[in-house]
This record gives C-alpha cells, structure tokens and sequence, in this order.
C-alpha cells in the first residue's frame, strides 16, 4: 500500500515551489490563486524572499502547504493508499486526498498561523529536542516540573520534542540531561507549539474548521492527535482541532501505516525529514521524494 506524507514546519527554503512555477501550467494558476487569496504575494516570499521572511509563521505555514499541495497536484501517479502529515502538514494531506478544497485549507491554513502567531506573542514560550531517551522517561520528567512543559512531537524512537514555557524548557533540558539524554537542544521557533499555552489559537481555529465544509476522503488520513486513520469528516474536524494543543504522534502513525500494510512512503513537498524518521523505525520500506 502506497503512503503519502506531507512535511511540517521546518522544511522551507527560500526558492521552494519555483520549479513547479515555471513549468506547470497547473501550478503557477494555483500560486497566483494563493496570492488572491492571502491578499500579498507570498510567491515572491517563497521564490526569492529571505531566511528570515519565511520564518515568520504567518509565511511559513502556507508556503509549506502550497509547496506540497501544488507538488501533489503535479504527480501523475498520485494514487495514495493511505497519507498522513506532520503537524501543519496534515492539512495539506486532507486537501491532497481530497476531504478539502485547496481555497478552503490554504484560508484554513493562513489563519491557523495568524491564530498561533498571536499566541506566540502573548507569553514567551519554546520548545527543545530531546535526543536518546525512552519516550516514556520524558513524559516522567515533563510531569514532574511545576511549569508548562510538555511532549509535543513524538518524532521517532529517541527523538521527542518538549514544548513550553521559558523556564519550563530550561528546567527540562536540565533535568532530560541528567536523567542521560544524549542532546537537549533549544529549538529556533516562535513559540510551544502543541501545547497548552496554544489554547487561544485552538479557540479561534475552531470556530473557523467547525464552519467549513469537510468531504469524504479518497483513502484513510493517519491523524497526529492518536496516530489512527480516518475517513469521517465530522471526526477529521474534531481532531484537527485538537492537533493544536496535543502532542504530534508520528512515531505512532508511522507504526500504525506499517501495520496495515504500508510498502511505500512518498514524502511530498520541501525538504526529506520524514523519510528520515521512517527509517528510524524500519529501514526496509522504501522511501522517495516526489
């Protein structure tokens, strides 16, 4: 069975989506559509814009998604037995798999970002990478700290990303280090993502999800709130607005594809993160960038 995964945060470069641009009628129709609708011209951002401009998760976020949605799109062989995506990337895989328009996950996904930006900037929080720990040895330690600080991004075995506040951060990488993780590393984002100090953006998200019209998908979506497939809209709605608040379950979809039988992974869009932690977990299965 064939998998289909879409990158999250992280993955963009300045230049992504020019290709695809220039050579597909297709998409340089999609990307000056995006552009009406976000009302600026996120294609100059993307194609010859700064580091900088693309760091901003107003920019990032839905140039992320226009890059692996616009690439899918392009695909003559896009057949997809099953798709997941790594936090932001999940809605690029419901539109890919058909459960939402592009105009309604791009304006889903713009004001996804506006909704944690704002967040972000109520309380100064981060998040850190946590390397060569049991999963469940960081939840202990998380749990144990009298400050906001959280797993967030179940990444592969030996890699969970905490998120919180300053000194919940702080107070973790002390303590994961002492309890003999290999590496804590702070992490260069704007705020702790998928976790409590996200519920105002989960508020505003809501009433916009709960408010658009979700289809039924064209094959399962492995979703990150519980690492389970779906193909009820009514429950693709909900979890997708839980995925703001709750920890990333990727190590788990990855396990849970690999038990339905998943003999292909196909990562579609800007960077090959996911084929990486993929071969954390199992080194046989074949993966590609599309």
């Amino acid at each position: 069975m064939k998998a289909y995964v879409f990158p999250g945060q992280g993955a963009q470069f300045v230049g992504m989506g020019k290709d695809l641009y220039d050579n597909y009628p297709v998409a340089k129709e999609m990307f000056e559509k995006a552009n009406e609708i976000l009302g600026f011209r996120i294609t100059d951002l993307m194609f010859e814009g700064t580091d900088d401009d693309l760091k901003q998760t107003k920019v990032t976020q839905p140039a992320i998604f226009l890059h692996s949605v616009i690439l899918a799109k392009t695909l003559e062989d896009f057949n997809p037995d099953m798709v997941a995506g790594h936090s932001l990337g999940e809605f690029s895989a419901l539109v890919a798999n058909g459960a939402l328009s592009f105009e309604d996950g791009l304006t889903l996904v713009y004001k996804r970002a506006m909704a944690m930006q704002k967040a972000c900037e109520k309380e100064p929080s981060t998040m850190a990478a946590i390397i060569g720990l049991e999963d469940n040895v960081v939840v202990e330690v998380c749990s144990g700290i009298d400050e906001i600080v959280v797993p967030a991004n179940y990444n592969c075995p030996g890699q969970l990303v905490i998120s919180g506040s300053m000194k919940g951060i702080d107070v973790a990488c002390d303590k994961l280090k002492e309890a003999g993780a290999k590496r804590a590393l702070p992490l260069k984002v704007g705020g702790a993502f998928h976790s409590p100090l996200m519920e105002p953006a989960r508020v505003e998200l809501a009433e916009a999800i709960n408010s658009t019209d979700f289809n039924t998908p064209v094959c399962p979506v492995y979703q990150n709130v519980d690492a389970k497939p779906y193909t009820d809209s009514a429950k693709i709605k909900e979890n997708l607005i839980k995925q703001l608040t709750s920890p990333v379950k990727w190590t788990y979809i990855m396990q849970n594809m690999i038990a339905d039988g998943m003999t292909s992974y196909t990562e579609v869009g800007p960077g090959n993160v996911l084929q990486g932690l993929l071969k954390k977990v199992d080194r046989k299965i074949p993966t590609q960038s599309a």
